[in-house]
């Protein structure tokens, strides 16, 4: 029997294993998401797989709110509520009895507010 060394074996060269894509997920839509994704990839002159590939590759997901930045939200929601209070009782008693408390108040929420911002 012979063999034949310089064999064409035909086919395209093996991909490198960074360029095979070896994982599958399973992603559930609703009618109407899953017409959008075949109209969008249909206008763009690609299949489903390679739409959904690009627009992982080009999109930015911003975190959730970390547990510190809900708590200064929260914070910032009850002084919002003082002041709430405090405007009731200058409209009652006059300005100059709640002044302090209203200069206390907005201390606290420049406190709050920047630490949102240094946050963010």
């Amino acid at each position: 029997m012979k063999t034949i060394k310089n064999r064409n074996t035909g086919g395209r060269p093996a991909k490198e294993p960074a360029e095979k894509k070896g994982f599958k997920i399973t992603v559930k839509m609703a009618m109407d998401e899953y017409g959008s994704l075949k109209t969008k990839a249909l206008e763009a002159g690609i299949n489903q797989s390679e739409y959904i590939r690009q627009c992982i590759q080009s999109s930015i997901v911003k975190q959730r709110l970390t547990p510190e930045l809900v708590n200064y939200i929260r914070q910032l929601s009850g002084m919002a509520n003082n002041i709430n209070q405090i405007s009731h009782k200058a409209n009652a008693a006059g300005y100059p009895v709640v002044h302090k408390h209203c200069l206390y108040m907005n201390e606290r929420l420049d406190n709050v507010i920047s630490k949102i911002e240094d946050d963010c």
